[in-house]
């Protein structure tokens, strides 16, 4: 594995959560390879930045991503989350 990624823990759950948005927090964890009491942490800091909305279903949580919300960057300043994930993975751009 490498030593450092392109892309932080934080757009890797981001990015799971918009191909998944009924994902569970340990499927989470698996798929981005961290543990499940980070991942919480994760989510709770994109739901705090305004990135996503949890809502809960049952015993489950759907995840929204805000597309509108602007990305809190000095490089991408004034650019909306749904331009990122779209200009990133194109494929997930029908999820927003």
């Amino acid at each position: 594995m490498a030593e450092w990624s392109l892309f932080t823990n934080h757009a890797n759950v981001l990015l799971a959560i918009t191909r998944n948005p009924d994902i569970r927090l340990r499927e989470l964890a698996a798929e981005v390879g961290i543990s499940e009491r980070a991942v919480k942490r994760i989510v709770a800091d994109l739901e705090r930045a305004g990135y996503l909305q949890r809502e809960r279903h049952g015993r489950r949580n759907h995840y929204e991503i805000n597309a509108d919300a602007a990305v809190a960057t000095p490089i991408a300043r004034g650019v909306h989350l749904g331009a990122l994930i779209a200009a990133l993975l194109p494929m997930l751009a029908q999820t927003l």
